[in-house]
């Protein structure tokens, strides 16, 4: 067993920038692994199988996102919970959230899976999907949401591990996620032949051993959230502070979500070859948005170890600390997929018309990341505090509301691709500004958690 030393971590002391890149290095490298085998399945896809295949597979991003978004949100507001108990020390109430997040993600898991196997045809009717990709994404979704649960599963122990501040564990089960989805792809699609089904069930099979994997640990570590069976069960109490954090979190993403599937609906208008182009794209995208967002999870549990603690001094340097990773990060980045564009859509496909479909995509997205970073920097932040209300309101303004208002009243003024991948970068542009000026006048560092 490992000792209570080595498996948590708090960020309440010591050096802000060390604690936070510490922290968020292995977040990154193992978002990037989870993106890693999930651009395998549209590399190998497209290049085994078939532009259409690959555009079916790029085009069912939107909805596994809708429908396991909401269960993000549960984990987000779990970590938050327990980063909190763990800067105060407090053992009997850290044991009390870990249990009754665990057992709220099973029942999660549970209804999302069934939910999504019965209702993939339907929802990817209603996106407008073409008849030339609808089986292929039908097969794809029904196998991929059949091993839903043990994704929620893993998203929620991977939240409680990244509160103690031990997110290197992630990192080594995802590494081996990888491994096994990218050899199945191979052995499957490559050998085996079995097209977007071979992708599906490789994916499945990834996300069992990674889910497995962390849950053998949570069972067995010396620590205060250390999971036992026996405790499984929902402390109203606990319920209650989850929820108070991880509803309006989960329903922001969920709408977030929501509206990524109007967008997808629009994209597929525009064909095959368009939804191929940017589905593959939105792969590589992955690459840049993933370290985004962990960024954010890091700066929120920093937030919320140090808050729990009374730290306050340090929440706001620490906030500063992200933005300033972020930004870098993502100009840098953003700037370098630019520059090799065209070879990196040659993964995907060899089809000219799917490439250049692609790079119009990334000539809107690659020189905004940052704008995107500010906003999800300032978000983890006020979120860490238990605060969760104020970013989601923020960001179904501009992610939702927004979008919506320009599918429906601009997007058709262009009659173009064009007009959706604007969308991007200017409703980003909407959130930041609203950000800063939540996070410049509001009061969310005033009260101490109860």
């Amino acid at each position: 067993m490992q000792s209570d030393r080595q498996s948590l971590t708090l960020m309440t002391e010591g050096s802000i920038g060390k604690k936070i890149i510490f922290f968020s290095i292995p977040l990154i490298l193992g978002n990037l692994l989870q993106q890693l085998y999930n651009t395998a399945d549209s590399i190998i896809v497209g290049n085994f199988v078939g532009s259409n295949a690959l555009a079916a597979v790029g085009s069912s991003a939107a909805l596994i996102n809708l429908l396991i978004a909401f269960s993000q949100g549960v984990s987000v507001g779990a970590g938050v919970v327990a980063a909190q108990y763990m800067g105060a020390k407090n053992r009997r109430d850290v044991q009390g959230s870990v249990h009754t997040a665990f057992t709220l993600a099973g029942i999660l898991g549970i209804i999302l899976t069934v939910g999504g196997v019965l209702f993939s045809r339907p929802l990817l009717l209603w996106m407008n999907t073409p008849e030339e990709v609808l089986e292929d994404s039908v097969i794809y979704l029904q196998i991929y949401f059949g091993g839903l649960i043990f994704n929620v599963l893993y998203n929620m122990a991977a939240g409680i591990l990244n509160a103690a501040g031990n997110s290197r564990r992630s990192l080594i089960y995802l590494a081996y996620a990888s491994v096994t989805n990218i050899g199945l792809d191979l052995i499957l699609i490559g050998g085996l032949k079995m097209g977007v089904a071979g992708a599906a069930i490789a994916t499945d099979a990834s996300q069992v051993v990674s889910c497995v994997l962390v849950m053998w640990h949570l069972t067995h570590v010396n620590a205060d959230y250390r999971v036992s069976l026996k405790k499984l069960g929902i402390q109203k109490r606990m319920a209650v502070r989850i929820a108070r954090i991880g509803l309006p979190t989960g329903i922001q993403n969920m709408v977030i979500s929501f509206s990524n599937v109007l967008v997808q609906s629009s994209v597929n208008q525009f064909g095959a070859a368009a939804m191929a182009g940017f589905g593959a794209y939105m792969k590589i995208d992955g690459f840049n948005i993933l370290p985004v967002l962990s960024f954010s999870m890091a700066v929120t549990t920093f937030t919320g170890q140090n808050y729990g603690a009374g730290r306050l001094d340090r929440v706001k340097k620490g906030m500063w600390v992200t933005l300033f990773m972020g930004c870098v990060y993502t100009i840098v980045t953003g700037a370098l997929l630019l520059a090799f564009a065209d070879p990196l859509m040659s993964l995907f496909t060899d089809s000219r018309e799917v490439i250049e479909h692609g790079k119009l995509a990334m000539k809107y997205f690659c020189p905004f990341y940052f704008i995107l970073s500010i906003m999800h920097s300032l978000a983890g932040t006020v979120r860490g505090t238990g605060k969760s209300i104020p970013p989601m309101v923020i960001l179904l303004i501009a992610m939702c509301l927004f979008r919506i208002v320009w599918i429906q009243a601009v997007l058709p003024l262009f009659g173009s691709l064009d007009g959706v991948y604007i969308l991007y970068p200017v409703s980003w542009t909407v959130g930041m500004i609203l950000m800063i000026l939540y996070t410049w006048k509001g009061k969310w560092l005033e009260e101490q958690p109860q």
